[in-house]
C-alpha cells in the first residue's frame, strides 16, 4: 500500500477526533473540580471557593510604646488547577474592640501592574503571615494589661480575593471568614 494514503489517513483519523472534542461542548479535564474525562460542559465553571484556618495569633514583642503581633492563615485550595490569592483584608478585634485593619497582599487596579498576589497550589495548604504594630496610645489600658499577660481574647473578621490560575481566568471570587 502507497504510504501518502496510509500518512493521509492517519492524519485524518486525528482532525476527525480533534473535531469532535473541540465542538461536542466538552472538556477533556474540568479546570475547577477535577471532573472526569469528556465531561459535558453545561455552563461556566464553578470555582470552588478556597478554605481558610486561623493557623496563630502570637504575640512577638510588647513594650510601653508598642506590640508586635503576628497573624498566620492557612489556605487551602479545593479546586483542580491552582488559584490566585490576589489579597486578604482583615480586622483584628481584641475583646470585641476593632484594633487594627490589615491586607495580605495587593489587589490590581486598573492596568495591571502588580505581582503581589499569592499561588495557592491544588490541596496543598500554604501558610500567609502578617506582622502588625500596635502603638499604645495609653487609651486602652485594659488591652495593653492583656497583651504584656498574654490574655488577649482575639477575633477577626475578613474578605479574600482569588481567581482561578490567572488574574483574568475563572472570574473574580470572594471568601468573607470570621474566627473568635
Amino acid at each position: 500500500m502507497n504510504r501518502k494514503i496510509i500518512f493521509g489517513g492517519i492524519i485524518a483519523v486525528f482532525g476527525i477526533v480533534f473535531g469532535i472534542v473541540a465542538f461536542s461542548g466538552s472538556s477533556i479535564i474540568d479546570d475547577t473540580s477535577g471532573g472526569s474525562i469528556l465531561s459535558p460542559s453545561e455552563g461556566p465553571r464553578e470555582t470552588l471557593p478556597i478554605k481558610f484556618e486561623l493557623e496563630e495569633i502570637s504575640i512577638l514583642e510588647v513594650n510601653n510604646k508598642a506590640a508586635t503581633i503576628q497573624v498566620a492563615f492557612k489556605v487551602t485550595n479545593p479546586n483542580f488547577k491552582s488559584v490566585i490569592l490576589q489579597v486578604i483584608t482583615y480586622e483584628l478585634f481584641e475583646n470585641n474592640v476593632q484594633i487594627k485593619l490589615s491586607q495580605i497582599g495587593e489587589r490590581p487596579i486598573g492596568m495591571l501592574e502588580s505581582s503581589n498576589y499569592f499561588p495557592i497550589l491544588s490541596d496543598r495548604p500554604t501558610i500567609l503571615k502578617d506582622t502588625i504594630t500596635i502603638k499604645n496610645t495609653g487609651n486602652s489600658p485594659e488591652l495593653w494589661d492583656a497583651l504584656i499577660n498574654n490574655t488577649p481574647q482575639w477575633k477577626i473578621k475578613g474578605v479574600a480575593y482569588f481567581n482561578l490560575s490567572s488574574i483574568i481566568a475563572g472570574g473574580e471570587n470572594e471568601i468573607t471568614f470570621e474566627f473568635p
